[in-house]
């Protein structure tokens, strides 16, 4: 997906957007880059982190950099920020989201008299140069923000520099990422991630809403487009990708996540459907607190069968070839013989996409001894690829368990009762729960609801998206 940090400051900003570039590891691992401004002009690096962790592939960069003003980025898509004379001036941005227009939006620059695009090597245009083209076709940055965002089908997020060291951050007009600014007594940052300029020692100043732009000097931040009055805030910030010090919309992502657990055992614990195990495990990193949650309302014991090998192993899911991201899905996870043999276990899962991965650990488990292998996932079934994020994204929906198995049991009808298959109490989610069991070999398998989801994030649930689950905007 990616993520963003900016600072500017009385003083050299340098170490601060290093690291706090860096406290965005974690969500992406294909490009990242760095851009600072001082009065000699701009400083640009940008690499590939596929092989080598950002910190490690930018800490030869520092010493040529200096500046009290500069953004960086964690991209999982193109090589960014990039940097851009126009009309507007010099100007450095970087962005997050998705264009899913994007070849419509550049056929109709070439329509409209547009020349020429640089092409990378697949022969796309950068969506972070696309985005400039069209911020550049108003007479500010306001005016080209908005319209960059209108034109735009999916969701853009993006923080400009300029060459004067002023900071202009955009969030995404339904507010489906967080943007935040901090301050220290020498400056301000912005970043997506609160958690990484608390480890740099600046307090929480402003979030911004929806569609909101605000400009950042050392001095303050001042909102030159009004926040709008809808937001879809993404529901998985909380679930899985976002990290566990972060908050959003003032809400923990590790209280959420052991609120959400203790949700669904409540839940379940009232229908009967809690098995008798030995241990309550969550599947590794992410799944854990909602395991922890789980096992505290159920009164079951927690254990970790699984430890993640984390000092190597990149996120599985970041990788785009699905052999690939099985490979380092498992070898990532060490597990503990004693505490699977024999043993009755509940796993909980942050979710359940593909499934691709959940056969093989199940198969695994069963080889070394298990009893009995339940699986709980801590969101609802994904019936839809989000075509706003990165997260659920796939180029069909057949890759998704969920739709696949809804496929196989009713065809095309059954795209007609997807809210039922996605409530376990009907008889077609029960169908389709115990399909997916007999799939992938779980003596068992509950969802979260998305009431019980949505009590658990425990804001407005209207203000939350929940595409991939419903389907609706």
């Amino acid at each position: 997906m990616g993520g963003f940090f900016g600072a500017v400051s009385q003083r050299d900003v340098v170490l601060d957007v290093f690291f706090g570039v860096d406290y965005h590891s974690h969500l992406g691992t294909r490009r990242a880059g760095m851009i600072f401004v001082d009065d000699e002009g701009f400083q640009k690096e940008i690499h590939s982190i596929e092989n080598t962790p950002f910190r490690t592939r930018f800490e030869d960069d520092l010493p040529g950099f200096h500046g009290t003003s500069g953004i960086g980025c964690i991209s999982d898509t193109d090589p960014q920020p990039l940097l851009v004379r126009s009309h507007l001036g010099t100007f450095a941005l970087t962005t997050v989201g998705i264009i899913n227009n994007a070849e419509l939006l550049v056929d109709e620059f070439f329509r409209d008299g547009e020349k020429q695009f640089m092409a990378m090597s697949s022969g796309k245009v950068n969506s972070t140069e696309l985005v400039a083209a069209l911020i550049n076709q108003k007479d500010d940055f306001v005016e080209g923000i908005k319209y960059a965002q209108q034109k735009v089908e999916g969701s853009l997020t993006l923080l400009i520099m300029t060459r004067d060291g002023d900071i202009i951050a955009a969030r995404d007009a339904m507010g489906r990422l967080p943007v935040l600014i901090g301050r220290d007594s020498d400056g301000h940052c912005v970043s997506f991630e609160s958690f990484a300029y608390h480890k740099l020692g600046y307090t929480d100043a402003y979030e911004l809403g929806p569609g909101e732009i605000v400009r950042v000097r050392a001095d303050g931040y001042e909102t030159l487009a009004p926040a709008g009055d809808r937001m879809k805030i993404c529901a998985f910030l909380w679930v899985y990708y976002g990290y566990p010090n972060s908050n959003y919309e003032g809400v923990n992502v590790e209280v959420m996540r052991y609120r959400n657990g203790a949700v669904m055992a409540r839940d379940e614990a009232a229908t009967g459907a809690v098995p008798d195990v030995d241990f309550v495990a969550g599947v590794p990193d992410s799944g854990v607190p909602h395991a922890i949650g789980y096992a505290q309302e159920c009164g079951g014991t927690f254990a970790r069968p699984f430890i993640k090998y984390t000092p190597t192993w990149a996120r599985s899911f970041m990788p785009t070839n699905q052999d690939v991201r099985n490979r380092v899905a498992k070898m990532k996870q060490i597990h503990i013989p004693e505490l699977i043999s024999g043993k009755k276990l509940l796993f909980v899962d942050d979710s359940i996409v593909r499934g691709t991965q959940l056969r093989e650990t199940v198969d695994f488990l069963y080889k070394c001894g298990a009893e009995e292998v339940h699986m709980r996932s801590a969101c609802p079934p994904i019936m839809f690829s989000c075509k706003y994020l990165s997260f659920s994204s796939s180029k069909s929906e057949m890759d998704l368990i969920a739709r696949r198995v809804v496929h196989e049991l009713e065809g095309e009808a059954g795209t007609e009762h997807l809210a039922e298959y996605a409530d376990s109490s009907t008889e077609r989610g029960k169908c389709m729960l115990k399909t997916i069991c007999e799939q992938l070999g779980f003596d068992s398998l509950g969802y979260q609801s998305l009431p019980g989801m949505l009590e658990a994030i425990g804001i407005d649930p209207a203000q939350v998206c929940t595409y991939c689950w419903t389907g609706e905007e």
